[in-house]
C-alpha cells in the first residue's frame, strides 16, 4: 500500500482504523487483528477467521496418495497431489 492514512487514539486507548485500510483488509465489526512491535514500528495484521481456514482446507486435494517406504509417491498416479505440492 503506497498511501499513508491517519487514525486517532481515544481516551480508552482505542484506535480507529481508517476506512480505506478496513476495506482493503476486509475488516468488519468483530474482526480480530494482531499487533507486532518491532524496533518502534507496529504491524497490524488481520487474523484469519474460521471461514478463512475452512476455505483454505477446501483447496487441499483429496485423492488416495500412495507413499512408498522411502517417502516417495508416483506423480502419474496422484496428479492432483503432485500439482498441489509443486504449485501450491
Amino acid at each position: 500500500m503506497d498511501s499513508v492514512f491517519t487514525g486517532k487514539v481515544s481516551k480508552k486507548g482505542q484506535v480507529v482504523i481508517p476506512i480505506q485500510i478496513r476495506k482493503a483488509l476486509g475488516l468488519n465489526k468483530g474482526s480480530k487483528v494482531s499487533f507486532e512491535l518491532n524496533n518502534g514500528e507496529i504491524t497490524i495484521k488481520k487474523l484469519p477467521t474460521a471461514l478463512d481456514w475452512a476455505n483454505l482446507v477446501k483447496q487441499i486435494p483429496v485423492e488416495d496418495v500412495k507413499i512408498d517406504e522411502n517417502g516417495y509417491f508416483d506423480p502419474k498416479k496422484s496428479p492432483d497431489f503432485h500439482d498441489w505440492k509443486v504449485n501450491g
